[in-house]
């Protein structure tokens, strides 16, 4: 009887033990998934450079990731990794001006856009003020008034033409400037010269203010260029979205300016997809934040700890409290 009594007693430990194999001890749940750093387009102008090094200091130090990875390039190449998923983050895509790659692959759900980095930009053709100021140029000038001019502006390679200095090349803003020449007429008279990176084109533009010269040229904001040099825009037609759509024969129009991301990479995070749609700046913080930059030849990271440092009533907007206590104690 004995044994019998025994025998029981094992059975049930034993159908007890596979019970209880089957039920999760409290505090013995699965880990959670190690986080991947976080892959950003790094665009080779300044504000960029900055907006990514921003967000990246608030993921590393606020939300825990792994310091951040950067693959530098221009706008559509750069546009392209981001669609295939090399890329999970854009800080400052530039929507009109690629507006057939993002129209794509917005469409294909292949990127998600998450609104507005900031939205009071410019960009456009531009002379220095002091040309008009002097009486070189007349006041209100404007792309038809260019064919008289343009023997100011001579091209030194060729004295035949002027000389104008347009976006960089690769960006979409060359292939508009390039049609935008065509249709006013202007190929006749300018020579187009394609920088072949952002800092060349700004020294171009600030060699001339510095010695005086005539200069004539593409730019936008924000930039710190254009918070340190007068100068002043090109007329041209007012935007109209036709004419755009046909020959982009008429002003920039007022571009969007927004963070986009890679859609499988949101899907799996999806706190930093909630932060990224809050982040939200303006052109009057970025130029400070540019102009410090140039003004104490700072780095990007530095300018990026600047504008957290200077504008702390802002970005702690953008996440919660427990966040922002971790990125303020991080700062220097």
């Amino acid at each position: 009887m004995l044994g019998k009594q025994k025998l029981g007693i094992k059975i049930l430990m034993g159908v007890l033990g596979a019970l209880l194999l089957l039920i999760p001890f409290a505090g013995c749940a699965a880990p959670a998934p190690e986080k991947e750093p976080i892959v950003f387009a790094d665009l080779s102008w300044d504000s960029a450079m900055v907006h990514t090094r921003v967000a990246a200091f608030i993921l590393e130090n606020g939300y825990g990731y792994p310091k951040s990875e950067y693959i530098p390039g221009e706008t559509i190449p750069l546009w392209a990794g981001l669609a295939r998923g090399d890329v999970d983050v854009n800080m400052e895509c530039w929507v009109e001006n690629q507006q057939e790659a993002y129209d794509k692959s917005i469409a294909a759900g292949e990127v998600v856009d998450l609104g507005d980095n900031f939205w009071d930009n410019w960009q456009g053709w531009l002379v220095p003020t002091y040309m008009i100021e002097e009486g070189l140029l007349p006041e209100g000038i404007s792309v038809d008034d260019l064919p008289q001019y343009w023997e100011l502006f001579k091209d030194p390679e060729d004295p035949t033409k002027g000389v104008f200095y347009s976006c960089i090349a690769g960006w979409e803003c060359e292939k508009i400037n390039e049609e935008k020449f065509q249709e006013y007429g202007l190929d006749e008279y300018y020579n187009v010269f394609l920088p072949g990176s952002g800092a060349a084109l700004a020294a171009n533009m600030v060699a001339a203010y510095e010695k005086g010269e005539p200069y004539f040229g593409y730019y936008w904001a924000p930039t710190w260029i254009l918070g340190q040099l007068d100068m002043t825009p090109i007329e041209e037609p007012p935007y109209n979205e036709t004419v755009w759509d046909t020959n982009h024969a008429c002003a920039y129009p007022a571009v969007h300016v927004n963070i986009c991301v890679n859609t499988e990479w949101s899907e799996k995070n999806p706190k930093v997809v909630e932060f990224l749609t809050k982040y939200a700046t303006t052109t009057a913080q970025v130029n400070k934040a540019l102009a410090y930059m140039q003004e104490t030849e700072a780095s990007t990271e530095e300018a990026a700890i600047y504008y957290l440092q200077e504008f702390e009533s802002t970005w702690t907007q953008w996440v919660p409290s427990d966040i922002a206590d971790k990125v303020k104690v991080a700062l220097p």
